[in-house]
């Protein structure tokens, strides 16, 4: 059998990340300020002024601090797998690749930009760093990256995934950082949303209203986003340069490109390197998937909406199913944002990239014949991409086509066995798209001319 794993040295690590924005056929449309509604940059008392920097930055490559290079280099690069017991067991004439982010101290990609943020944030000289968390992967990450800048942590987790998942709060905790359930008692919008509804499960949108009021109210405390924003997917390109290098090793490159969107980091971090080839004429279908339960990019306008529910942060221009809309507690917990990264929708939408969406049952049933093919229990998250991976897979089965598809596996499964649990059991239930939910919350959009 050929090689299965295809590595870099540490020489080969990418020193720059990739700015996709100078690249796009058209720019992005602007932030606007949630009062004023005018173009505005990163609200300046929440963010480090590098990253406000980056967020708008026209310069294609990036350098990446020396010392950020040195903690990267813990975990990086990450390995190239090549699928052959996954191909087998799918009798696919296709090629399958995983670039598996599972390695990283914290279990996933997200360490690539906590890391990044914690050491801009301290660079500015700030104490404290607050967030918000899904599934409690990029809590996760920001507790270990303050842990390794030095800096203090508050995780707002949200509510449903905090009980189902409480081995991601003790892995926080043990990192030092502070970890509540969303909606809390902490913040005056935890209190009002708890007063109207005791039972609230929580959101990204509320949590992130929690975080953001937090900073807000204190000099020594920048806000940290794990995903949407540019600066975000900007560090993540470190793992689609990396999957380039590796896929030449391997004398590949992909026809088709998949993974899970929630916030959209992880997966723009894997294709958007691959962006300018693409614009040069080369055929790649990029396809991103997100669950059923919340269809943001499938079901969602794309349209002007706050990023958080309580309208504190600034207006973007993107595929929303409204920012009080809260999901139904699906397992994938950090697939659950009501928006979607403005780099993503735009791409989406001028018809580079496409869009699925997954009932979580089949996705868990791709997930365990995954995990018995290739031994690696995948985050329910990824696990959306995988069962696109394996209906890709399928279809060249049926055309005798002999396609090579490249999957961003963005984490692991070890916090998520109480889902795999309902899953094997036979008790766990997809989720309709609550269209009802979803139109109330889109008749509370701002008002927006442009």
């Amino acid at each position: 059998m050929e090689q299965t794993k295809y590595s870099l040295t540490e020489r080969e690590m990418p020193t720059s990340w990739y700015n996709v924005q100078p690249d796009l056929p058209e720019p992005l449309p602007p932030l606007l300020h949630p009062g004023t509604k005018e173009p505005t940059i990163l609200p300046p008392p929440l963010f480090a002024s590098e990253l406000n920097k980056q967020e708008f930055s026209q310069e294609r490559y990036i350098k990446i601090p020396e010392e950020l290079q040195q903690i990267y280099r813990m975990w990086r690069p990450t390995l190239l797998h090549r699928a052959y017991r996954l191909e087998k067991a799918l009798d696919t004439p296709a090629k399958i690749f995983y670039k598996y982010e599972g390695t990283s101290p914290a279990g996933s990609h997200k360490l690539n930009t906590a890391v990044a943020q914690a050491y801009y944030a301290k660079k500015d000289g700030v104490k404290r760093l607050s967030t918000e968390t899904g599934a409690g992967q990029w809590g996760s990450a920001l507790a270990m990256g303050c842990n390794f800048i030095g800096l203090e942590c508050k995780v707002y987790m949200v509510k449903v995934s905090y009980y189902q998942k409480p081995y991601r709060r003790i892995l926080m905790e043990t990192f030092g950082a502070k970890v509540v359930p969303s909606p809390s008692q902490d913040t005056q919008i935890g209190r009002k949303i708890l007063a109207e509804d005791p039972d609230c499960p929580g959101s990204l949108g509320i949590a992130i209203s929690e975080a953001v009021e937090d900073a807000g109210g204190r000099d020594d405390t920048y806000y940290s986003l794990g995903s949407v924003l540019n600066h975000v997917l900007l560090h993540q390109t470190i793992v689609g340069q990396e999957a380039k290098k590796q896929m030449a090793k391997a004398d590949a490159y992909p026809d088709i490109i998949v993974g899970c969107i929630g916030g959209g980091s992880n997966f723009a971090g894997m294709f958007l390197p691959f962006i300018p080839d693409k614009l040069k004429g080369r055929k790649i279908q990029i396809i991103a998937v997100e669950p059923q339960a919340c269809p943001s990019v499938t079901k969602g306008p794309y349209t002007w909406d706050y990023g958080d529910v309580a309208g504190l942060a600034p207006i973007a221009k993107m595929y929303t199913l409204g920012h009080t809309f809260v999901p139904p507690p699906v397992h994938a917990g950090g697939l659950r944002y009501h928006g979607m990264a403005p780099i993503v929708c735009h791409l989406h939408k001028l018809g580079i990239i496409e869009a699925r969406a997954e009932y979580q049952v089949p996705v868990f049933r791709s997930a365990v014949q995954f995990a018995r093919a290739e031994g690696i229990v995948p985050a329910p998250e990824p696990a959306h991409a995988i069962k696109v991976v394996i209906d890709e897979a399928l279809k060249c089965k049926q055309s005798g086509e002999k396609k090579t598809i490249l999957l961003a596996l963005s984490g692991h499964g070890h916090f998520d066995l109480g889902a795999y649990d309902e899953y094997l059991s036979g008790k766990l239930q997809d989720y309709e798209y609550p269209k009802a939910k979803v139109e109330e919350a889109l008749a509370k959009l701002p008002k927006v001319e442009r």
